[in-house]
């Protein structure tokens, strides 16, 4: 009867401890979530945010021009070209830009679309004089789902005449976001889905039953393979957009390490209890018999061998998912590289595009060893984007990138058999100063030949301009310097161009990460990158450590 009782008392007092246990950590892990989510989430709306800038400033920036300004207070009278806002829309980006008057009504557009927009959101504002924003009315004429800026315009008596507004296709923005771990989606005033990375989730509200847990709230979906099925829900409002941005959080890993941790600590406890019950049962048993004592701590000790095995495997279990957590957030973190991805292999998708047209010309007047030698430069340069893609590969398993003893030389002229074509394009002359003796540093070859292509390319869009084009590459040794120089306007702002997104070029024409990834370049192989004007134009300085030896970088 009291063996009964104590053992009673031990299963209880295990499961209060597995469930307090479970509890704690379940409230510690979705705490933790919490935080990463609204940290994405965060991010998520400055990237939305972001992307419709450009339609912002554009709106701010069309309504502000007399000729828009007039052909809004005098239709009829000055009509804009419908060719020069469509002009401005495929320099932004924007699907359409659209010329409304007092009522709402489209008198002028980029795709020469009319249409009564008087009833959309985005145009209450503008009728006030200020900056509208907001989705376009469902069922409108213009199509899809649509974001507009709306900027007021005024007559010449200062009243408000109309509106310009930028539309941006949602669908298109969409596009780059599909591959983001977390399900995010932004919503309008009345719940519905504007727009989101998983298309389940766009239309009208999703439907959510709602679990709170320690004031969280936790929703349970039944939306689609993509959706967590129990989520944590957040949101964070865009008054800015009219927009509110949520996410929903997988809650299944959290809850299995509550899950693990609970059964480790009633584990533990049933292991006490069973030592109890075995030490009141061995003062019972010394009594009658040492065999039979001897044959029950036998029995005993191989539960408490198993009990501890148990626990030592829900240990190691935790572990490894501990370290699976870790390399997610680092497959993560590659999708904030999707922009740096595309900037390096695009230089030599367009070197190889560049040497199959000519192949085909060679082919086609019978130059079969012209075309041969085409072939064999496109196949060196798929080689070099199988190892940038080999790196990025390297930085996913946590695997370092060796930097070798390089011929500089051999680098300079791979980068302008790359850019032949695009310096003949811009008629540059191009001035080359190599030593007679080998320059060797510890560096990438293909990395140091995205750095030097994109210095001549942006050397070649920088005298596209000028009368005088001319570029000079001096390679000297001691340590081993590249210089690269032209005859452009020189730098504007020299202390900001190796920031990200920096970037003199017009809308479209670039995406401001050259010079900030091969800033990164040169100081993963421990040299440096430096720009100054030199009264003649720019001038970039690359350093690097000399070879003696390879390390990693």
């Amino acid at each position: 009867m009291h063996r009964l009782l104590l053992i009673l008392v031990t299963l209880t007092a295990a499961g209060l401890m597995a469930g307090a246990v479970w509890w704690a950590t379940l409230g510690t892990a979705l705490t933790a979530l919490q935080a990463k989510g609204s940290s994405d989430l965060s991010l998520a709306a400055d990237r939305l945010r972001l992307e419709l800038q450009r339609s912002r400033d554009l709106a701010v920036l069309l309504a502000a021009d007399p000729g828009i300004a007039a052909s809004v207070s005098q239709p009829g009278i000055f009509d804009y070209p419908a060719t020069r806002l469509q002009g401005f829309a495929d320099r932004s980006g924007a699907s359409d830009v659209l010329l409304l008057n007092g009522t709402g009504t489209v008198i002028g557009s980029a795709s020469g679309r009319r249409g009564d927009l008087s009833d959309a959101v985005w145009m209450v504002r503008p009728r006030q004089g200020a900056l509208g924003v907001g989705p376009m009315p469902q069922g409108a004429v213009f199509g899809g789902r649509v974001f507009a800026h709306a900027a007021p315009t005024f007559d010449a008596q200062g009243k408000v005449s109309g509106a310009v507004a930028v539309t941006r296709d949602l669908a298109v923005l969409e596009r780059g976001w599909r591959g983001d771990p977390q399900a995010i989606y932004f919503t309008d005033a009345v719940g519905h889905v504007v727009v989101s990375n998983r298309e389940e989730l766009l239309g009208g509200p999703p439907p959510q039953t709602r679990a709170p847990i320690r004031g969280l709230d936790i929703r349970r979906t039944e939306s689609g393979r993509y959706i967590p099925r129990d989520a944590l829900h957040l949101e964070l409002p865009q008054p800015t957009l009219g927009l509110t941005a949520e996410v929903l959080l997988d809650t299944a890993p959290a809850r299995a390490l509550a899950q693990a941790r609970g059964l480790a600590a009633g584990a533990a406890l049933l292991v006490l209890g069973g030592l109890l019950v075995f030490l009141w049962e061995r003062r019972r048993v010394l009594a009658r018999a040492n065999q039979t004592l001897e044959a029950r701590v036998a029995e005993r000790t191989a539960a408490l061998t198993t009990e501890i095995g148990e626990r030592r495997e829900a240990e190691a279990a935790l572990t490894r998912a501990q370290a699976d957590l870790v390399q997610a957030g680092k497959l993560s973190a590659l999708g904030q590289l999707s922009a740096g991805i595309s900037h390096e292999l695009n230089q030599p998708l367009m070197a190889i595009r560049s040497f199959a047209q000519n192949g085909a010309t060679f082919l086609d007047r019978g130059n079969a060893e012209a075309a041969g030698a085409n072939l064999t430069r496109i196949n060196d340069l798929a080689g070099r984007m199988g190892r940038i893609i080999r790196n990025l590969s390297a930085f996913a398993r946590s695997e370092p990138q060796a930097a070798v003893e390089t011929d500089l030389a051999t680098v300079i002229e791979d980068a302008l058999e790359i850019t032949e074509a695009r310096r003949a394009a811009g008629q540059v002359d191009t001035i080359v100063h190599l030593p007679e003796t080998p320059v060797l540093a510890l560096a990438g070859e293909v990395r140091m030949g995205q750095v030097l292509v994109n210095l001549i390319a942006n050397a070649v869009d920088a005298m596209a301009d000028r009368s005088d084009r001319r570029l000079t590459i001096a390679l000297t040794d001691g340590p081993p310097t590249m210089r690269v120089s032209d005859t452009g306007p020189g730098l504007q702002t020299p202390e900001a161009i190796f920031d990200p997104f920096y970037t003199t070029k017009e809308v479209g024409a670039g995406l401001g990460l050259g010079l900030s990834l091969s800033y990164g370049i040169v100081q993963g192989f421990g040299g440096e990158i430096r720009g100054r004007n030199t009264g003649q134009g720019a001038e970039f300085t690359v350093t690097l450590p000399p070879a003696v030896g390879s390390v990693a970088a």
